[in-house]
């Protein structure tokens, strides 16, 4: 068997910045088209996102949905006092952080708010409806939202991965309801509940958005 002369260091190199070139592309038209195949689960119809909107980004939320006992009316309730999560892709991969921040353009009110991260672009939400409804919510889980953007941050560096975001549903939640019990009197306030929950994220933009 004849064997091919292997090429040259200088061949290799005009080689290089092509087949580079070609698996950017490649990278890029992979990315596009895992954008388009984003395919959010029926909703409740109260949770309608606006005419027109499209998914762009989800992840898989894990965490807990973090609350306090405090006073309430004549008695005591426990109440969220923020979630803390992390946002994966399909592949495990680490996509955002979920918290609740001061919202710079509502003069820092209190908001839900998604960095993420890579680029620590921000988005700061208001959830605008919700629903338990059992056909879609699991038992003894928390409800599905809709959430409306309220607020948007590029990252130091002019990151921009959730900056067109206009709307955002949390659905298919699992677990993350508060106790039943443990706040019911007075020696009780302040005392933390810290409840593990998933959920699902979809992120959506309008074209007058982008």
């Amino acid at each position: 068997m004849r064997h091919r002369k292997a090429p040259n260091s200088r061949t290799s190199r005009r080689f290089l910045p092509i087949a580079c070139a070609t698996l950017a592309v490649a990278l890029t038209i992979a990315t596009q088209a895992d954008a388009h195949r984003i395919t959010p689960p029926p909703v409740p119809g109260n949770l309608a996102v606006d005419a027109g909107s499209k998914a762009f980004f989800e992840g898989h939320a894990v965490g807990a949905q973090n609350y306090v006992c405090t006073p309430s009316g004549l008695g005591f309730a426990w109440s969220l006092f923020t979630p803390v999560a992390t946002l994966f892709d399909a592949r495990d991969q680490q996509l955002t952080t979920h918290f609740f921040s001061p919202n710079p353009i509502e003069a820092d009110t209190i908001r839900p708010a998604w960095q993420h991260s890579r680029d620590t672009s921000t988005v700061w939400g208001r959830a605008v409806d919700q629903s338990a409804d059992p056909a879609y919510v699991a038992p003894d889980s928390i409800p599905w939202l809709l959430i409306r953007v309220v607020g948007a941050q590029f990252g130091p560096t002019g990151g921009a991965a959730l900056t067109r975001a206009t709307q955002i549903h949390r659905v298919n939640t699992l677990g993350g309801i508060a106790p039943a019990t443990g706040c019911v009197a007075a020696t009780d306030v302040g005392k933390r509940a810290f409840v593990p929950y998933e959920a699902d994220y979809f992120f959506y933009t309008v074209p007058s958005a982008r």
